[in-house]
């Protein structure tokens, strides 16, 4: 069992120091796939004049806009992270950057026909491009910290997480959260780079993840090795269900997610694809067309 954390401390739009060089203000988005909303992540020393990095400023939300203004004043915003262009992490990126006058880095949009399905509650932000193109490797600094980009797709094709050297820590996006499984979607999300990227988080041995949703992962190691074989355990599931007789994604969801929300089952027929899309490229199972929602799949 993946040891989740759903509990935390937290109030919309409040401005909370959860460690010595994070503070974090959620925005009030909650859903079914922004959990308590999204969480926007200042990065760097607290006092005045200091120059600071903010990830994943979010949804385009005046209030939340209003809230990060204040949780930055008195200091200079030198970087906006942001770690992919999904709409609840994207849109307020470019308003926040244009009043602070910071810089925008991210990986480089996805090209749109690879955009996420619209049974998602996270659609594209399709007009977000950043002042600055990340690929991987690149490290920016601040007054007292250094972050380094980690180029994890899966979730996203663009998706970038950030690690702060100082504290050993991970900002995952929805690389990895806390509080759920993480959603892989094709055709933008790929299960096989999926893997190939948490594989790369699990080998740096982080003490802390910082998720844009939810709470921090603080024992990253069992926790990450929980959410690794619950991935393979669901591949197994998904390889049964065709063994069985089951032939497309939606017809194997009711089974394999009879106990998760049902407002959730979209998202999981998608990433039941991403994995029926895998065992193809694997070559345990066949797929009869273009791969997708309606396309059939066989055991080899």
């Amino acid at each position: 069992m993946i040891p989740f954390v759903r509990a935390f401390d937290f109030a919309h739009g409040r401005l909370d120091q959860v460690s010595p060089l994070i503070q974090r203000v959620i925005a009030n988005n909650p859903g079914p796939f922004t959990f308590t909303g999204t969480g926007t992540y200042v990065v760097g020393r607290p006092e005045a004049g200091a120059a600071v990095a903010v990830i994943d400023p979010g949804p385009l939300d005046q209030a939340h806009l209003d809230a990060l203004l204040e949780a930055v004043e008195g200091r200079t915003v030198s970087h906006v992270l942001v770690t992919h262009t999904h709409r609840d992490h994207a849109p307020l990126a470019r308003p926040f950057a244009e009043r602070t006058g910071a810089t925008i880095l991210a990986a480089r949009p996805p090209a749109r026909e690879t955009h996420a399905s619209s049974a998602l509650d996270e659609e594209e932000d399709t007009v977000f491009a950043p002042d600055f193109v990340l690929t991987g490797g690149e490290v920016v600094e601040g007054d007292g910290w250094t972050m380094e980009a980690l180029f994890t797709p899966g979730h996203a094709s663009n998706h970038m997480a950030f690690a702060l050297r100082e504290e050993q820590a991970l900002f995952s996006g929805d690389h990895v959260m806390g509080w759920a499984t993480t959603v892989v979607a094709p055709p933008d999300g790929n299960m096989r780079d999926y893997m190939t990227s948490l594989d790369a988080v699990i080998a740096r041995d982080f003490a802390t993840l910082w998720p844009t949703h939810g709470a921090p992962v603080t024992e990253p190691g069992p926790f990450l090795a929980a959410y690794r074989a619950h991935r393979l355990e669901r591949e197994a599931q998904v390889l049964a269900r065709l063994e069985a007789g089951d032939r497309t994604a939606a017809e194997m969801v009711p089974m394999l997610y009879a106990a998760v929300d049902r407002r959730l089952w979209p998202a999981a027929s998608l990433s039941v694809l991403a994995h029926l899309i895998k065992l193809a490229e694997d070559g345990a199972a066949k797929v009869s067309g273009q791969p997708g929602l309606a396309a059939e799949f066989s055991p080899i």
